[in-house]
């Protein structure tokens, strides 16, 4: 199995994503208080920018996704705030796929949730022979009925099918989940991880996979598929050795875990989804605070 930095190529779409409304106010505020709200909501945004930017040169196609920089202030139903942007920018992922039905999908977001369409659109192509990594401190299964107002919460439920009912509808394709694992989870609110359980989703703490990914691809051969979509959360990464998402989350895994971890599913299966998701560039939300005023620079 080629790794996957060799499958750039025509029939990869790069998707950059850089939703950021999924993510509630309170949250960000209370999570990223070094910068005013007005800039630190778009931290997501600027976050997709910069990984494009990083990257190597994609010689197939790229799609950017069309995301809003207002705030609309609108608040929340059904734990999900700016439910509007959030479903307007679902559909013009979706359209962005559709265009070119791409056999792998790599998503440079933006919050957790941008892994809806792009994993959704490959459980349509793939059916049951696609698995779903979920590499992330927390297991993004809110509903409606849980506490936490956000979409990025629910980013997992709904690829499972269990979000919200207006959306789930929309989507092309849900993954069961039995063929979904949890790696490196270690943090959640009390009310949504019972979901975990009573959904049938498998689930991996960072010291089950510090040494070896052999529980992972132990599981992962157990479930008989050649395809897998990965999902990586920065703020997986010990917020010990670096912060890069927007919690400061401890006793995660380190940085050389996760490439390992996401280099043996690569040998193990055929890597046909990945998301890069949470990045938060805190350096660069401070210096355009820095440089708002600058001759020459405007608003």
């Amino acid at each position: 199995m080629p790794p996957i930095s060799s499958m750039n190529t025509a029939a990869t779409l790069r998707l950059v994503w850089p939703q950021w409304q999924g993510a509630g106010r309170d949250n960000v505020a209370a999570l990223l208080p070094e910068v005013p709200l007005e800039r630190a909501r778009l931290g997501y945004l600027v976050g997709a920018q910069t990984l494009q930017a990083i990257l190597p040169p994609h010689s197939g196609p790229t799609e950017i996704v069309p995301v809003s920089r207002e705030d609309s202030g609108e608040g929340s139903t059904g734990g999900i705030e700016s439910r509007s942007a959030v479903v307007a920018s679902l559909v013009q992922a979706q359209q962005a796929i559709a265009r070119h039905d791409p056999e792998r999908i790599l998503t440079l977001g933006g919050e957790c949730s941008v892994s809806v369409a792009p994993f959704t659109a490959l459980a349509k192509k793939y059916g049951d022979d696609l698995a779903v990594v979920w590499i992330d401190s927390h297991p993004d299964v809110d509903t409606a009925d849980t506490s936490y107002d956000g979409y990025h919460a629910m980013a997992l439920s709904t690829i499972v099918g269990q979000g919200d009912r207006a959306i789930t509808g929309t989507l092309p394709a849900t993954v069961d989940p039995s063929r979904v694992a949890i790696a490196g989870l270690h943090d959640w609110t009390e009310d949504a991880y019972p979901n975990v359980a009573k959904w049938g989703i498998t689930t991996f703490a960072p010291d089950d996979l510090r040494s070896t990914s052999d529980p992972l691809i132990g599981w992962l051969d157990a479930m008989g598929v050649s395809k897998v979509a990965i999902h990586f959360d920065v703020d997986v990464v010990d917020s010990d050795e670096v912060v890069l998402g927007l919690g400061k989350v401890p006793g995660g895994l380190s940085s050389r875990d996760v490439g390992r971890i996401v280099d043996d599913i690569s040998r193990a299966a055929d890597v046909v989804g990945v998301t890069v998701a949470e990045f938060i560039p805190r350096q660069t939300l401070v210096l355009a605070g820095m440089l708002q005023g600058f001759p020459l620079i405007g608003d």
